[in-house]
């Protein structure tokens, strides 16, 4: 059984709270709550982890190592600085997608530049709640693959 680990960042706990124009008013319960139907029903064992401090999640992710086979992230502003995050990713050596509820390409200047990016397998951005269900259907094809 395939085992993966969604990793939401900072305020992520405040969704349908929070700048709802952006975020909508989805909760992140609600969204947790659907990322484990979705996962039951392919078989594949879920965590979820939310943080607001950096350096929980960079321990998370070096925990995952040689235990989860497919990381998802959100790593909210953490996007835009974290070389600490990044450099956790690319020492585990575990596929990792890249997931933003709004299309950071059509907001501020800012949020333009991912560091995390670069190494992900990929990002999926801008589809609300969905591009958590997109990223966890990705994660899923991808191992397949990876099976073969």
């Amino acid at each position: 059984m395939a085992k993966i680990i969604v990793i939401h960042g900072p305020n992520l706990n405040l969704l349908g709270l929070r700048e709802r124009e952006i975020y909508g008013t989805t909760r992140l319960e609600e969204i947790n709550f659907a990322l484990k139907e979705q996962a039951s029903q392919s078989q594949i064992e879920l965590e979820v982890f939310q943080s607001n401090h950096e350096g929980e999640i960079v321990e998370k992710i070096q925990w995952a190592a040689g235990k989860i086979d497919c990381i998802i992230i959100n790593p909210a502003a953490f996007t835009h600085y974290s070389i600490a995050i990044r450099d956790a990713i690319a020492s585990v050596n575990i596929p990792t997608i890249e997931v933003h509820l709004s299309n950071i390409y059509a907001r501020e200047e800012f949020r333009w530049e991912s560091v995390i990016a670069p190494v992900t397998v990929g990002q999926i951005a801008g589809f609300g709640p969905d591009s958590y269900y997109l990223a966890l259907e990705a994660a899923k094809r991808l191992l397949e693959e990876q099976e073969k």
